[in-house]
């Protein structure tokens, strides 16, 4: 299976593409991208190999992640569903939502936007509950998962940093 395409008023969520590796390479370069996000730059090789995951979640689960474009056709940002499998314990138990947005991107509501279709689209196939995990000192994130329904369950450790750990 591959991603659908899901497109809301402003933006247009299509399926990764080894053609959206220099976008997404540039905004995983960002700071303001990954200040709340592990706290490190991703290189090219590892937003290769994030990419790649991206396109696999579908052919595994049946759900997955979209790159997310503006009217523009600019990518703003990328996120959906996951299986991260991640070392945290005890360990997630429902697909993970997960969402980033290129710094030009911030503030113009496309993560609320693009979360709603997506989590709509998730519901329509029976994925009901999700989970997701956000940096304590992210307040915009933690505010938008607020706002989708998602609530804190418990802090937990993942790589060194304490995380909220929330479900919806």
């Amino acid at each position: 299976m591959t991603a659908p395409t899901l497109t809301t008023d402003r933006l247009s969520l299509v399926a990764h593409h080894p053609e959206h590796l220099d976008a997404l390479a540039a905004m995983w370069a960002e700071p303001a991208v990954y200040t709340m996000i592990g706290g490190v730059a991703r290189s090219r090789e590892e937003v290769w190999l994030r990419l790649l995951r991206s396109i696999g979640q579908w052919q595994a689960f049946g759900y997955g992640s979209w790159v997310w474009r503006d009217a523009a056709g600019t990518i703003v940002g990328e996120g959906g569903l996951m299986e991260a499998r991640r070392a945290i314990d005890p360990p997630l138990m429902l697909p993970e939502a997960n969402w980033v947005l290129a710094p030009a991107a911030h503030g113009r509501g496309y993560a609320g936007e693009a979360l709603t279709a997506i989590l709509a689209w998730a519901a329509a196939q029976g994925i009901a509950r999700t989970t997701c995990i956000i940096d304590p000192a992210n307040a915009a994130s933690l505010r938008l998962a607020a706002k989708l329904g998602y609530r804190p369950v418990r802090d937990a450790a993942y790589n060194g940093r304490t995380v909220v750990v929330l479900e919806r």
